[in-house]
């Protein structure tokens, strides 16, 4: 059976306190392993150092296991490593590197998340998504042999439903693989969410989980679940009948690819507004769904 953990977006503007999280994680959610997310410490902050620090001990003393750090929902509304200004670029490149150093800080194995966006003007332009794609490699490049000397096990890159996003398919999830291979110091791996995988406005209605793990199982490093439609990017919980996602058959479907020991995360985003003891039920509603199914995959 795979580790079962949480990633830390549910906590933003919530639980930002690292004492508060990890109490939350541990006493009303029953885990001992999550994924951080950047949403709770930006690197970018001058004192990332202590925060850190402070986040990694109270990890320790409720018993919590920081695998990897993601990159979150406010890095990841940027342009990032593809925005079309070299500028811009440089800054997110310098970004990345200022995140795995704080990974390192937290404890993790491994860092990621999406990489970024070309623009639609851009993305119009023909000849001008392959330089994007060229440039991407040197920078993963950089940033896979700073992750090695700071101490880091893997970067982690999160293939998503956007056209106009690297990767953002299967058969561009295995050349980026490859690329990437003959280039890095050392491994990147992929987050495959669910709710990307399934995404059926762009991948069409008879598309599997399958279809990805398959083709990309050498390459997952993390798995992400959560309760979607299939017609939006949803991350909602259980019970929600609005969901489709058959976690037991997730289940199954991860097993079958010989993903076992790849660890899952479930990724909750409510919105803000929503009654903070709802946000906190769902959770543990969700914990307590998914946990039970994984278990009779």
């Amino acid at each position: 059976m795979n580790e079962f953990g949480i990633n830390l977006g549910f906590a933003s503007k919530r639980w930002p306190q690292p004492e508060e999280w990890a109490a939350v994680v541990r006493e009303q959610l029953e885990l001992d392993l999550v994924q951080f997310s950047f949403d709770l410490l930006d690197p970018w902050w001058p004192e990332h150092r202590r925060l850190a620090a402070r986040a990694k001990a109270a990890a320790d003393e409720h018993g919590i296991r920081v695998h990897s750090a993601q990159v979150g929902l406010a890095k990841y509304t940027y342009n990032g490593l593809l925005h079309p200004d070299p500028d811009a670029r440089a800054a997110s490149v310098e970004w990345w590197r200022m995140a795995i150093d704080v990974a390192v800080e937290l404890g993790c194995e491994a860092m990621g998340g999406p990489l970024g966006a070309i623009t639609v003007p851009e993305a119009a332009r023909p000849g001008v998504r392959e330089r994007r794609y060229d440039e991407l490699l040197e920078t993963m490049a950089r940033l896979a042999e700073h992750a090695r000397q700071a101490g880091l096990e893997a970067l982690l890159v999160e293939p998503t439903p956007l056209p106009r996003e690297i990767p953002n398919s299967i058969e561009e999830s295995q050349r980026l693989a490859r690329d990437l291979a003959q280039r890095c110091a050392m491994p990147v791996r992929y987050v495959i969410d669910v709710g990307h995988a399934l995404y059926r406005p762009l991948y069409g209605d008879e598309s599997t989980l399958a279809d990805w793990l398959g083709p990309l199982a050498p390459h997952i490093g993390v798995l992400h679940l959560q309760n979607t439609d299939f017609q939006s990017d949803s991350h909602w919980g259980w019970p929600d009948e609005r969901g489709l996602l058959d976690v037991a058959a997730f289940g199954r479907e991860v097993e079958d690819a010989g993903l076992g020991g790849v660890p899952v995360f479930l990724e909750l985003f409510d919105a803000f507004e929503l009654a903070d003891d709802v946000v906190l039920r769902r959770a543990a509603s969700s914990v307590e769904h998914c946990r039970a199914a994984l278990a009779q995959a």
